[in-house]
């Protein structure tokens, strides 16, 4: 299959080789553009149509865009200035001495050829930024992999702009990852077996037999595979399609990948360091819009609620980010788009499908594991996951909005 897009014009754009072929990428590449501004400039602003076109094929397409629309993703007032740093914050933190430590490190996540004085100018502003959002929120705690995460946004969106969204995005879809103890995140990663038992038991029991676990994934899980894929475009559009989507589905597209390689697994000898190490390299040539969709292929099929039984060591639903994303959602300035999303949802089911509410595949059938369900072609197989969802994450008060 071919390898689609990250960003932009670039790999996406070698599929076509004719000129009507390029033609008609760029006019569609013209139209989505089209359809993101007209979203954005709509009285209200229609997140829910912001939220198809990050999770669609390409994301967000241009930096430029994502300067604006992240901000609408995680319900963030860019005309709110960020606080300003305190000027003792650096000898105050207990945390400056590791975050130093790790962001000087960072160097492979900076854009090579990027001048030394400008590069450690931003470093300057990742230190900077971090200390802020912690010193504000002395509730998070901060975890070696969370400046991942912060330099793409500031790479992105610039250090005053980084500073709203990274708190916002630290309260809410990292939360887990900021505890005093890593028991949320172990928790998250156990739902990782659950994803691959239902579409691959053969791989599932392998994996089991070898006793390989779930902490391979772990750095991919905590920056959001910012710490492990070297092309800056295929980051920015997982973050396109993160943000987008619940906090959980990071570990669906972690799901999707191991599931992708799966021969390679099963070429394995069936020990822990044999396994272990393989799913610990990461291939960088991923077939990125294809896993992203069937992650939220899987989504659809099994949802957090349905796997929640499954995944070793439960914690209580109340101290995981998953539970308050419907706090989130409800403090998100447009949630009436959604509905008009989940109507034409139902309308695109068959009658005897619309009182299915989960999608169903025998688990003895190879063949279809990681089919892609045709109801989810025209708005997005996460679009629909995030839109079907939405009344479920919200609170019962919420659903006045819903007539």
């Amino acid at each position: 299959m071919a390898l689609r897009s990250a960003q932009g014009d670039g790999p996406i754009s070698s599929r076509w080789d004719g000129g009507a072929e390029k033609a008609d990428f760029n006019n569609k590449k013209k139209k989505k553009v089209a359809e993101i501004y007209q979203a954005l400039n709509s009285d209200p602003i229609d997140v829910a149509a912001l939220r198809r076109m990050a999770i669609s094929e390409g994301g967000l397409l241009t930096d430029e865009i994502r300067r604006k629309v992240w901000p609408r993703l995680l319900n963030v007032n860019t005309s709110d200035p960020p606080p300003l740093l305190g000027k003792d914050l650096r000898q105050m933190s207990k945390d400056y001495q590791q975050v130093l430590l790790d962001v000087r490190r960072s160097l492979r996540r900076f854009p090579p050829g990027m001048p030394d004085e400008q590069r450690e100018g931003l470093q300057e502003e990742l230190i900077d930024i971090i200390l802020l959002v912690l010193e504000r929120n002395p509730q998070l705690h901060y975890y070696q992999g969370y400046h991942d995460i912060v330099v793409t946004f500031l790479l992105v969106v610039g250090e005053k702009l980084t500073t709203s969204l990274v708190e916002k995005l630290s309260t809410h879809h990292l939360r887990d990852f900021m505890e005093p103890t890593m028991d949320n995140t172990r928790h998250i990663l156990n739902y990782l077996m659950p994803i691959i038992d239902q579409v691959n038991p053969e791989l599932h029991d392998f994996m089991q037999s070898a006793e390989v676990g779930t902490i391979f994934a772990l750095s991919w899980l905590i920056t959001w595979f910012g710490h492990v894929l070297s092309d800056f475009r295929h980051v920015v559009r997982l973050y396109d399609f993160f943000l987008a989507c619940h906090p959980l589905m990071p570990i669906y597209f972690a799901a999707v990948i191991v599931l992708y390689r799966e021969q390679e697994v099963l070429d394995c000898d069936c020990d822990m360091a044999s396994v272990h190490h393989l799913l610990s390299q990461i291939p960088q040539d991923l077939p990125y819009e294809t896993l992203i969709s069937r992650a939220g292929d899987l989504f659809v099929q099994f949802p957090p609620s349905e796997l929640a039984r499954e995944a070793a060591a439960q914690q209580e639903a109340t101290r995981t980010a998953a539970s308050t994303f419907k706090d989130f959602e409800l403090v998100s300035a447009q949630q009436r788009p959604d509905m008009v999303l989940r109507q034409r949802f139902r309308e695109l089911l068959r009658p005897e499908e619309r009182t299915k509410d989960v999608l169903t595949k025998p688990r003895t059938n190879r063949f279809v594991k990681l089919a892609v369900m045709g109801l989810t072609v025209a708005l997005g197989a996460a679009a629909l996951a995030v839109v079907k969802s939405a009344l479920e994450w919200a609170p019962k008060f919420q659903l006045q909005l819903f007539p």
